[in-house]
């Protein structure tokens, strides 16, 4: 498949093996599993982040396969889902970033090009949460409200 804002194709990475359920040697306590996402969520870590901890220190390869919903499904039920997906947030963050550069090198000509990139993908994917419901009708990505976004 070939890359988003660029003409060649990228190299292919590694595949999760297909399962249909949990291997015998994981940890697939469900309510245990709760717990812990519960609780990582609390100490303010996004999901990917919880993904990983699950898998390195408690043994989970996948939540879903342990618990039957991924980390996001479980963080809706208890109250913790974030109104801003991590995809745009991550994004948001990087084209923060990108701009406090820019306004110190403003000759930086390939930042700006990256910049005009990295908020188009945010408002592809902005209009494509708000289509699903994921995000409320009428966002928009705005650059100069994008820090207080990611504040809340």
């Amino acid at each position: 498949m070939a890359r988003m804002h660029a003409r060649r194709r990228g190299q292919s990475g590694s595949v999760r093996p297909k399962r249909s359920e949990a291997p015998e040697w994981s940890n697939t306590d469900s309510v245990e599993i709760v717990k812990i996402i519960v609780e990582l969520r609390k100490t303010g870590m996004s999901s990917a982040e919880m993904g990983l901890i699950l898998r390195d220190k408690h043994g989970v390869p996948s939540v879903k396969l342990a618990t039957g919903k991924r980390i996001e499904e479980i963080l809706a039920e208890n109250g913790l889902a974030s109104d801003i997906p991590d995809d745009i947030r991550n994004l948001i963050t990087k084209a923060l970033g990108m701009r406090k550069h820019l306004s110190e090198n403003k000759k930086d000509v390939h930042n700006k090009r990256q910049l005009q990139l990295t908020e188009a993908k945010v408002r592809r994917l902005g209009k494509y949460y708000v289509k699903n419901g994921k995000m409320p009708a009428g966002w928009a990505y705005k650059p100069e409200t994008a820090e207080f976004l990611l504040s809340r």
